[in-house]
């Protein structure tokens, strides 16, 4: 259901339940129960879709009222929290999520609070192998973005109940941040003890993903199950020496487990794997209050099944995959096999089962997989499971009554991270820890899944070797590769931004770098290099920075810093010193695999920095391309003087994303561009592109297409030139509601 295009409407809903009621009375229980669930995701699906922004609504000033429904993220001068609208004026989405800028009061989960608003419509970049922002709204259900009007003045309205979980994990989150004097490691803690991973940087994050050591810092079924087992044990002994006989021990430790579990998963916000961890563990302690043998494979059956009935959309997340895969490949290596190994062994041999069998998910997720998972796992896991956070939890309780005795446990904990991190941070450096590969096609997964299985069989299975041959086609990904003489043009969707990737048979050109967002967000670090990793790519043989403006050299540095530049053009040489750049001037011109790129300008200074963009023409047998960085008025007279005809174009990149400023009629009828690509933010505060802009457009008779709507934008001259946007080829259904 979740790779469709389009949701179908009410009419096939209501057809396949027909047919779903037609088949079970004929007795085909199986193939009705699969029918059934098919209804309900399609139901699902509509229904969390239709409790969306009205269009009429999008950049209104709205008055709502309502309560935070989330821990306040701070970010620079930006404050973000998921906000349940209760009252207002107009019918809007039960959750928004909002951003506050400069703002000098406090927000607290659970406050009540009236807000105006400006709102817009789930919407986000969308690049192949990028973030899709739109897809994790419509994951948590937030229906509007927008941001806080200074005026009128926000007021409170109500401070948050005592009695809320929600205010619970805020109360928390304030004391660990009065308690804890090392940011890095608050962090850390926060995220192990109350769910909350938004203050844990970059480079964190980082480190993490090449060690294969995600998991431990989000609260994971690991951490429940030894959370909940601790419980368990301490229950059991407690209960048995009351001598009280009406409830069995093991049934009230299996209670007290099950409470454990739920409190501990409802402080990490119920995420998909804490709730498989949940319905797994609720499984096995309710056999044991009723007394029911069960099998590990039918616990974990029941949990898939039980998250999915609770929230079908849950397949759209990589933790309901690698959660329940990594459950799957436990049970299959540990379960029903002759012989024991010892701690150790076995302790390595789950490690390193786990990282192989996963890698493939993770690659069609993340376009990396750690090397070093299993070692860095095998000394990490137990400090973490068995020191780190029962220690961490235990100060969360001292806390309510010692904030002294809190802050001296908490100490102990900070030690165990320091000295974890430092070997993490060793481990991320060495030579191979992490590759970085294409993801590989859903296809090949058909094949993959058998050959983890048969590689993973007991001793004595025959032809185990076999197995990997069923890996290859996930190893070796083929990568289209334009011919000699032609390339492949790709306008990334960065938002009010620009970034353009070329690619001929043998190189790749990167024509600018997108905005910084904030500290630890640009365009670079979150859309331009996930894209060049899914094409194989081990560096750039030219990277170009037209101008100094944020929305164009953003994203350098992250590019620069991660991935090898052979050479850095630039019209501003001053800002990117760091790295030797070479000045961009006209008449730099240089050939590859038979295309032939140009510079055409800055010739001399002018007063404008946008006027001074490094300006670009690709010429192949198929097709030709100018790329114009921020150039204006006065540039593009001065190109129209100086290269006349010479700059006539098949494709075009917008000067100035549409600006009414650029563009202007003399240089278009000089160019004379079959198709236009306009790189703009969507509803971006510049108003880009301009309506007079888009009419000269039309005037020329060019088709034209803008990252808002289309997303990336692909051109291709194979073998004819073609345009393609991805969000038409690749976006789904939450992407085309527009």
């Amino acid at each position: 259901m979740q790779l469709l295009p389009a949701l179908p409407d009410g009419a096939w809903l209501l057809a396949i339940m027909m047919m779903a009621g037609l088949v079970a009375v004929k007795r085909c229980y199986r193939l009705a129960f699969v029918l059934f669930g098919i209804a309900w995701a399609l139901y699902f699906a509509s229904l969390q879709l239709s409790d969306r922004l009205s269009d009429n609504l999008e950049g209104q000033e709205l008055v709502v009222k309502g309560t935070v429904v989330s821990l306040p993220e701070q970010e620079d001068k930006r404050l973000r929290f998921d906000f349940h609208v209760t009252d207002s004026t107009v019918v809007l989405p039960k959750k928004i999520r909002l951003s506050w800028y400069n703002n000098e009061q406090t927000v607290k989960a659970g406050q009540q609070w009236s807000f105006t608003v400006k709102l817009k419509k789930p919407h986000g970049t969308l690049n192949p192998a990028g973030f899709d922002y739109e897809r994790w709204l419509f994951l948590e259900g937030i229906g509007a973005t927008g941001y806080i009007r200074p005026a009128p003045p926000p007021l409170q309205i109500a401070d948050a109940s005592p009695w809320r979980l929600l205010s619970w994990r805020q109360a928390i989150a304030d004391q660990l941040s009065d308690i804890i004097k090392a940011p890095d490691y608050l962090a850390l803690i926060k995220a192990l003890t109350i769910g909350d991973g938004s203050q844990i940087s970059h480079q964190q994050w980082d480190v993490f993903r090449k060690t294969g050591t995600t998991h431990l810092v989000v609260i994971s079924g690991s951490h429940i199950a030894l959370i909940a087992g601790l419980a368990y044990l301490i229950m059991l002994k407690l209960w048995a020496r009351t001598g009280m006989s009406t409830w069995s021990p093991q049934k009230v430790a299996a209670i007290t487990a099950i409470v454990v579990a739920i409190f501990y998963a409802g402080l990490a916000g119920f995420t998909v794997p804490t709730q498989r961890a949940v319905l797994m563990l609720s499984t096995a302690m309710l056999a044991i209050i009723l007394q029911r043998h069960t099998q590990p494979l039918q616990v974990l059956m029941l949990a898939m099944f039980g998250v999915l009935l609770y929230d079908p959309l849950a397949v759209l997340s990589a933790g309901f995959w690698l959660s329940f895969a990594a459950v799957a490949v436990i049970l299959y290596i540990s379960t029903g096999r002759v012989g024991k190994s010892g701690v150790f062994l076995a302790a390595f041999k789950v490690n390193w089962v786990t990282s192989v069998a996963l890698a493939p998910l993770l690659l069609v997720f993340f376009q990396q997989v750690s090397l070093i998972a299993p070692l860095a796992n095998m000394i990490v896991v137990p400090v973490i499971s068995f020191i780190v956070v029962p220690l961490a939890l235990l100060a969360v309780v001292v806390m309510l009554f010692s904030t002294v005795l809190a802050a001296k446990l908490f100490y102990l904990v900070v030690l165990s991270l320091k000295a974890i991190w430092w070997l993490l941070v060793w481990l991320a450096t060495l030579p191979m820890a992490s590759l970085e590969h294409p993801a590989p096609p859903l296809w090949s997964l058909v094949f993959v899944l058998p050959g983890l299985m048969l590689l993973m069989a007991p001793r004595g299975v025959p032809v185990r070797w076999l197995g990997l041959v069923l890996l290859f086609p996930a190893i070796f990904v083929n990568i289209t590769k334009p011919p000699t003489g032609s390339y492949k043009l790709t306008l990334l969707d960065v938002g009010q931004g620009l970034s353009t990737v070329v690619q001929t048979t043998n190189h790749w050109l990167v024509f600018d770098t997108g905005g910084k967002f904030s500290s630890e967000s640009d365009s670079g670090q979150s859309i331009i290099l996930p894209f060049l990793r899914s094409q194989g790519l081990s560096h750039i043989d030219s990277l170009i920075i037209s101008h100094g403006d944020n929305d164009h050299i953003g994203g350098a540095e992250s590019v620069l810093n991660n991935i090898q530049v052979q050479q850095l053009l630039t019209s501003v040489p001053q800002q990117l010193a760091a790295y030797t750049p070479i000045n961009c001037t006209a008449g730099q011109t240089w050939q590859w695999d038979g295309v032939v790129f140009t510079i055409l300008s800055p010739a001399l200074a002018f007063d404008s920095d946008n006027n001074n963009s490094c300006v670009l023409k690709i010429a192949a047998h198929n097709g030709t391309t100018l790329l114009t960085g921020d150039i204006e008025a006065d540039a593009e007279t001065w190109l129209v003087q100086h290269y006349g005809d010479y700059l006539k174009a098949d494709v075009l990149v917008a000067p100035h994303h549409g600006s009414k400023t650029s563009s202007t009629i003399e240089f278009l009828q000089a160019v004379k561009p079959a198709y236009l690509l306009i790189p703009s933010g969507y509803r971006n505060q510049f108003g880009h592109p301009h309506p007079l802009v888009l009419e000269r457009y039309r005037q020329i008779n060019a088709q034209y297409l803008m990252s808002a709507e289309s997303g990336a934008i692909e051109v291709n001259m194979i073998p004819t030139l073609a345009v393609k946007a991805f969000r038409a080829t690749a976006g789904r259904y939450w992407n085309n509601s527009q």
